[in-house]
């Protein structure tokens, strides 16, 4: 499960950078924390469904590109 976690953190993370966002910006369109994006992109924590949900949409990411296997996926 941790592996997961890391793998969804990663992805947030590269796709928020390659959109020039600050993680203070991605809150601010997302309605999520800073310190919970901050948890995200570090693979901490248990993210819910609906806060990768808001934070799949400001990112242009389709939801069920977080949700399936992440060892699969090229996030560049």
């Amino acid at each position: 499960m941790q592996n997961y976690a890391i793998k969804i953190g990663e992805i947030i993370k590269q796709r928020r950078e390659l959109l020039g966002l600050l993680q203070p910006q991605l809150s601010e369109l997302s309605g999520v924390s800073t310190r919970t994006i901050q948890l995200v992109e570090q693979g901490k924590g248990n993210p819910s469904l609906d806060t990768l949900l808001k934070l799949a949409e400001p990112l242009g990411l389709f939801p069920m590109l977080l949700l399936k296997d992440t060892t699969k996926i090229d996030a560049s």
